[in-house]
């Protein structure tokens, strides 16, 4: 007899991005990314930025329990058009980190934020195939 719990975690509320310049990172993500910012307090340490799925929480990390570590794994942040984003954002100042990579599934192009936490434009054209 097999008994299926109830689920504790039913999602994620936001991603923590550590930075040591809350005004740069503000800029990148508000200004560069273009992304609403929906809370700043900076007297809080910490602005927070919507990307329609999840919350990104900027905060300053050295006044957190953690400590500053950059993330050196990609938040893959959603676009249409790779291509077209990838160009918006150099225009803007934004050096990517090789070419555009394409997967067979999606395609991904790979940029840090002023801190060094790496991210990527991603865009899947092919269905997902899940393993049964």
């Amino acid at each position: 007899m097999s008994t299926t719990a109830q689920p504790i975690v039913t999602g994620v509320d936001f991603v923590t991005v550590p930075t040591n310049d809350l005004n740069a990172a503000v800029a990148f993500y508000g200004t560069t990314l273009g992304l609403p910012c929906s809370v700043h307090m900076p007297d809080r340490n910490f602005a927070e930025f919507e990307t329609g799925a999840v919350t990104l929480s900027v905060v300053v990390a050295a006044n957190f329990p953690f400590g500053y570590h950059p993330n050196p794994n990609p938040l893959a942040l959603h676009v249409d058009d790779v291509a077209a984003a990838r160009d918006a954002l150099a225009s803007r100042g934004v050096a990517f980190l090789g070419d555009t990579f394409d997967t067979g599934v999606c395609h991904m192009a790979f940029f840090t934020d002023p801190d060094g936490n790496a991210l990527m434009l991603h865009h899947r054209y092919a269905p997902r195939v899940t393993q049964s």
